[in-house]
């Protein structure tokens, strides 16, 4: 394995340079009509579940939190873990790590922050292009809701 060095720059020492993965969040809001999912203003583009980077210094419950408000204007009541997605490909752009979670929130949902605008899907008609790995995690959530495992 080859590294990358950087240099020091009060000394000039040549210090190894680290890649490591970015943490996300991802949440999978479930209201009575459907799942909600936001259309990415940003690259790349296409729907997705809300969702974002973990800030330094926050947990991943108070992001998913934030970002759910951020994109959706949701409050969340309830959360409950869905799983953790690390296929390095799950983002085209670097490699992302994603802590999903399912929640149950109050409010009127619109569009915000990243999002240019949301949509309320039934699970047998989702819009297209679905954005990263999302598929497979409305897939899993899917699994799981059919056997009774999420809440």
């Amino acid at each position: 394995m080859s590294y990358d060095y950087l240099s020091c720059p009060s000394c000039g020492e040549k210090v190894r340079s680290y890649s490591n993965p970015f943490p996300t969040v991802d949440v999978l809001i479930e209201l009575p009509e459907g799942i909600v999912l936001i259309k990415r203003r940003n690259e790349p583009f296409g729907w997705a579940l809300p969702g974002g980077f973990v800030d330094y210094g926050e947990s991943l419950e108070a992001a998913a939190v934030r970002e759910c408000e951020e994109e959706t204007a949701l409050k969340v009541t309830q959360m409950k873990l869905l799983g953790c997605y690390s296929d390095p490909a799950r983002d085209t752009r670097f490699h992302a790590i994603s802590t999903v979670y399912v929640v149950k929130c109050s409010g009127t949902p619109k569009a915000g922050d990243d999002a240019a605008e949301f949509g309320v899907f039934q699970l047998d008609n989702l819009p297209s292009p679905i954005c990263f790995d999302h598929e497979k995690i409305l897939s899993d959530y899917r699994e799981r809701r059919e056997a009774g495992t999420i809440w």
